[in-house]
């Protein structure tokens, strides 16, 4: 038989006193947090929807932060493109003044030294690395120079001098990605920057008669283009035309071999998978597996030249005192190079104010999404600490009334 005791009121009161401790905790907790969700079951929608936005904005600043460096990265190159450009306007005026005729082989011969002495620095400046010592201008080759030159000497100046400046880095742009899907490049290869004509390639190769014998792939300037098998000379002129390279096709009428020239001042970068012989067979590539541009076969014609060929050729026509080459081909040489110079810091700066904008659209949409889940997680602390105090208020009050109640008896202790 039960014995008749206080044993159920006192649970009953135990049990909502710590209910009421929960509800005290959780407030303090809230407090703490400053927000109202302290687990996913207090509010699993606004949990939810918080999630997703904490997860957007922590994209969008990582985006931004590929945004700065990529900035950062322009500033840089801009700096040495802009001396690049001052040094090129020098050369130029050095070019006008020995064009003129008025000059003796003597004052050519000291414009010449100055013209080298320019030469080096726009080398050193081809070969420019960043704050963490990767090439500026090696395409995605960062470490090491992408310009060798080769010295020798020449006639009309002591000591050897550079005679021919060589692109070893690659065609390839480092990414950033700014926003969802959306990739800029962080850098500008010096084939292309520091390039002055439009390149030909002239095949020696008649395509007269040529097939594909299978289906191939070729990459021109990075670019895949897809060929099938039975496709003529003239269907592939057709689909490089048709591709993203910055590059034409035609047909040479009296010789019928490809000619492949450049829509922009830059070098041709041509390759094929292994055991594809396509270029081979046209005679553009040859066989001893050499990495682009030095894959070219022996027999192919090139005609367009680098920054670096046009400072040269101007060099070597001063010490010359050829005052007709220095006038004409010299200074359209350094025009064309100097234009294109010109161009990329263009393209840079637009670049640059693209990704810009970008960011302030950026910086925007973090502010309303910390706005909004701030209202779907953020605590009204005015009300949580009336709460709080109302909770602890009532503690002590249910505390102090269930020991008054729950008094222990004589019967508490009779067996």
């Amino acid at each position: 038989m039960r014995r008749i005791s206080t044993e159920m009121p006192a649970n009953d009161m135990r049990f909502s006193m710590k209910n009421r401790d929960f509800r005290l905790s959780e407030v303090q907790k809230s407090i703490g947090s400053q927000s109202r969700l302290n687990s996913l079951r207090d509010d699993p929608i606004a949990a939810s929807r918080s999630t997703r936005l904490q997860s957007s904005t922590f994209r969008m600043n990582r985006y931004e932060t590929n945004i700065q460096y990529a900035r950062g990265q322009y500033a840089v190159t801009e700096g040495y493109l802009d001396e690049s450009v001052g040094i090129m306007q020098r050369i130029r005026e050095l070019a006008v003044q020995g064009g003129h005729g008025t000059y003796a082989k003597e004052d050519l011969s000291m414009m010449a030294v100055e013209v080298n002495e320019l030469l080096k620095e726009l080398v050193s400046v081809g070969n420019a690395v960043d704050g963490e010592s990767k090439s500026l201008f090696g395409g995605d080759i960062t470490g090491s120079e992408p310009f060798r030159a080769s010295e020798s000497r020449v006639s009309g100046i002591n000591g050897t001098v550079i005679t021919s400046v060589l692109y070893n880095g690659s065609i390839g742009e480092k990414q950033a990605e700014i926003s969802e899907g959306t990739t800029v490049s962080v850098n500008l290869p010096g084939n292309k920057v520091f390039w002055a004509e439009q390149q030909q390639i002239f095949s020696s190769v008649s395509a007269a008669g040529f097939s594909v014998e299978k289906d191939s792939q070729i990459s021109i300037d990075n670019v895949t283009i897809d060929l099938k098998a039975g496709d003529s000379g003239q269907d592939v002129i057709t689909k490089i035309n048709a591709s993203d390279a910055s590059v034409k096709g035609s047909m040479d009428p009296v010789t019928n071999s490809i000619v492949l020239t450049t829509t922009e001042p830059h070098q041709v970068w041509l390759d094929e998978k292994p055991g594809n012989t396509v270029l081979k067979d046209l005679g553009l590539l040859s066989d001893t597996g050499s990495r682009p541009p030095a894959n070219l076969n022996s027999d192919v014609k090139i005609s367009g030249g680098s920054l670096f060929d046009m400072v040269i050729q101007l060099r070597d026509n001063l010490l010359k005192g050829d005052h007709e080459s220095i006038g004409g081909s010299g200074i359209k040489g350094i025009d064309k190079a100097l234009n294109n110079l010109m161009t990329n810091v263009s393209k840079l700066g637009a670049m640059d104010n693209r990704i810009g904008m970008t960011s302030q659209r950026m910086a925007v949409e973090i502010e309303e999404n910390t706005r909004i889940n701030s209202q779907a997680v953020d605590l009204d602390m005015t009300e949580a600490a009336l709460e709080l105090k109302m909770l602890e208020l009532t503690q002590k009050s249910s505390y102090s009334a269930a020991s008054k109640i729950l008094q222990p008896k004589l019967m508490d202790f009779l067996r």
